[in-house]
């Protein structure tokens, strides 16, 4: 046993503090993960209690001048609380970057905001042949599914085993043709990494059509994949279009 004084105290006091400790330690763990904090994305932590569990914690964090509070992101309600960092962080990425970022995920991934801070967006396209109802369905934070974003914008969601892919492409240009070719480019190393895997990937249909109908098609051609009679498959070990080989998420559509 250690040394030093030992005092006894109430097992309330004792259920008391560790519950604050509990709040606290999770809004600072929250904090960390989302940058910026709302209810929407706290609340599909499913804590206990809700996000009332932890709103007196962030509210003190707040009058201390540990975080701050505001409307940092359009559309998402007043109760968004962030570090300064995190904020310093967000300023950075106003303007549209020179070069497309492009960031594969799990759709499970925390850092994907679709489906809990933010909703799925709805399929916008001329090529789309797939009922609102059923994309509804199709799109969800499930595993074995993942995420392709586009500077921050949901570009492309893909199902484990499942040759549909669902693309979301602005509908004007240059911005149209930008995010296509970004994430051809992007599924090709998707493709070589699953290779190495003996996995693969087969893109049979996109948005409900004939994958070598959409828009997508010629970019898939340019990225190295090859139309077959299902779709387009990865062929070549290492085209010369991809400079670099991505990693995938744990649980990847195969």
């Amino acid at each position: 046993m250690g040394q030093g004084r030992w005092s006894l105290i109430s097992a309330r006091m004792s259920e008391q503090a560790s519950a604050t400790q509990f709040a606290a330690s999770t809004a600072q763990q929250l904090l960390i993960r989302n940058g910026v904090l709302t209810r929407e994305a706290a609340m599909a932590e499913n804590l206990p209690g809700g996000f009332s569990t932890i709103y007196p914690v962030l509210k003190e964090m707040e009058e201390s001048g540990r975080i701050r509070r505001g409307l940092f992101i359009a559309g998402l309600g007043a109760t968004q609380f962030a570090m300064p960092a995190a904020l310093d962080l967000v300023r950075s990425l106003r303007d549209t970057p020179e070069r497309a970022e492009v960031v594969h995920l799990a759709a499970t991934d925390p850092a994907n905001p679709y489906g809990t801070v933010l909703k799925w967006p709805t399929l916008e396209s001329e090529e789309v042949n797939v009922s609102e109802s059923t994309a509804e369905r199709m799109l969800a934070r499930a595993v074995g599914a993942s995420v392709v974003l586009v500077n921050g914008a949901l570009a492309a969601y893909l199902r484990r085993r499942n040759p549909e892919l669902l693309v979301f492409l602005p509908a004007d240009e240059p911005d149209r043709s930008v995010i296509a070719r970004a994430l051809a480019e992007r599924l090709a190393q998707i493709a070589l990494a699953l290779q190495k895997q003996k996995k693969g990937l087969l893109i049979g249909s996109i948005n409900g059509i004939s994958a070598g109908r959409h828009f997508l098609a010629p970019f898939l051609e340019k990225a190295a994949f090859v139309a077959t009679a299902m779709g387009f498959q990865m062929r070549r070990k290492d085209p010369a279009v991809i400079a670099e080989s991505a990693s995938t998420p744990d649980q990847q559509p195969a």
